[in-house]
């Protein structure tokens, strides 16, 4: 009797500990609260003007904003911020049509997700068909595709496939949203699919990844596409996916390594492992949004990681200026095999490849 009862006290606090390891995400001091740094964030972004391709397209980073202020309207049920998202996109139907990107590349398709998020708020239909038609074209062979464009797609992949770690965002974002409107197993399968031959291929011995095969530095943002598109595709993947098991190891491979490249200040750099690179925000936010949801779900050890987490999120909120631009954002980059090319990148503030992330992360700390 004293044992069973003792085995159940143990039971009962270990939940006690692991509830307040998680619990530690949800009480922030007063300047660093996520849903009043989100809202700033989100209404910032709200009266910017459209980041473009050269004037002509919108951008992959406006996009990953709009998912980002989107979903941290809808966590805190702001509905004047909801309608005014739709009215930004509104004018994409009619005015402003000619802005929508092609549908032959990786970074222009992700723009479907977008569509797909506002389906999912407004239950608008053209939302819908626009978001599919992103989302399907990714696997459609167009007719003049090129000769590995065709190999790709033969071996069941993306004909877009280009083995750069930022597809692991771009396509798995767009599919992972076309499975939500759809409930179509075919969209989870294709990009998981993507994510395991990406592993295999680009995922170095000690987790993290080269900004290019050819280009042996660990860039920060480039690693943060790989580590947010890992954790958004797990939390869909049904358990028994056959490859959600591989998935997960590089997850979890990825995320114990970042954890021993954390700055004291709780920053990561522009390179990850050199230590006497800038601290940068975009790759930042990034890595803490990975944190985040692999505590949130329970797939990481909240003791070692919630703390982590937290100590990130105090940090990077300090980099917000008195206008609500993130400061220190990396700017674009092109792969180089220079480490000084690294070094001296411009840093923007107000980039939305920073915005971005700070908003998944404050609609991520409302809970999961």
């Amino acid at each position: 009797m004293h044992k069973k009862f003792f085995l159940a006290l143990l039971t009962v606090l270990s939940f006690q500990f692991l509830y307040a390891q998680r619990s530690s995400l949800t009480a922030f001091p007063k300047g660093f609260e996520p849903k009043e740094i989100g809202r700033r964030l989100a209404y910032h972004f709200v009266d910017g003007r459209h980041e473009l391709y050269a004037g002509q397209y919108i951008h992959y980073a406006e996009v990953c904003s709009w998912n980002g202020a989107l979903d941290l309207a809808l966590k805190i049920n702001d509905r004047k911020l909801i309608k005014l998202l739709q009215d930004k996109f509104e004018p994409l139907f009619t005015k402003e049509k000619a802005l929508l990107p092609p549908m032959n590349h990786v970074d222009y398709n992700m723009f479907g997700s977008i569509a797909l998020k506002l389906y999912q708020a407004t239950k608008d239909e053209r939302y819908r068909k626009m978001g599919l038609t992103y989302a399907d074209t990714q696997w459609e062979l167009p007719a003049h595709a090129k000769s590995q464009e065709k190999t790709w797609a033969e071996k069941g992949y993306s004909w877009q496939t280009r083995m750069w770690i930022d597809d692991m965002y771009m396509i798995t974002v767009v599919q992972n949203e076309a499975y939500k409107v759809t409930g179509d197993h075919k969209y989870l399968d294709r990009a998981a699919k993507e994510m395991v031959l990406y592993l295999d291929a680009l995922q170095r011995p000690n987790g993290l990844f080269f900004h290019a095969p050819d280009v042996p530095y660990y860039w920060g943002r480039g690693d943060g596409w790989m580590a947010v598109g890992m954790a958004d595709l797990l939390r869909e993947l049904p358990r028994d996916h056959k490859d959600r098991p591989r998935i997960m190891e590089g997850y979890l491979k990825m995320m114990s390594s970042l954890k021993n490249y954390q700055r004291p200040n709780g920053m990561w750099n522009q390179l990850i492992d050199e230590a006497d690179f800038w601290p940068e925000t975009s790759g930042t936010a990034m890595f803490t949004y990975a944190f985040i949801r692999g505590v949130q779900q329970g797939w990481l050890d909240a003791a070692e990681y919630a703390p982590a987490a937290k100590k990130a999120w105090l940090a990077m909120v300090s980099y917000i200026d008195e206008r609500n631009n993130v400061t220190e954002v990396c700017i674009g980059t092109g792969k180089k095999n220079d480490q000084q090319h690294y070094r001296n990148r411009p840093r923007n503030a107000g980039d939305l490849h920073g915005q971005a992330p700070y908003l998944w992360c404050a609609a991520a700390l409302m809970g999961k």
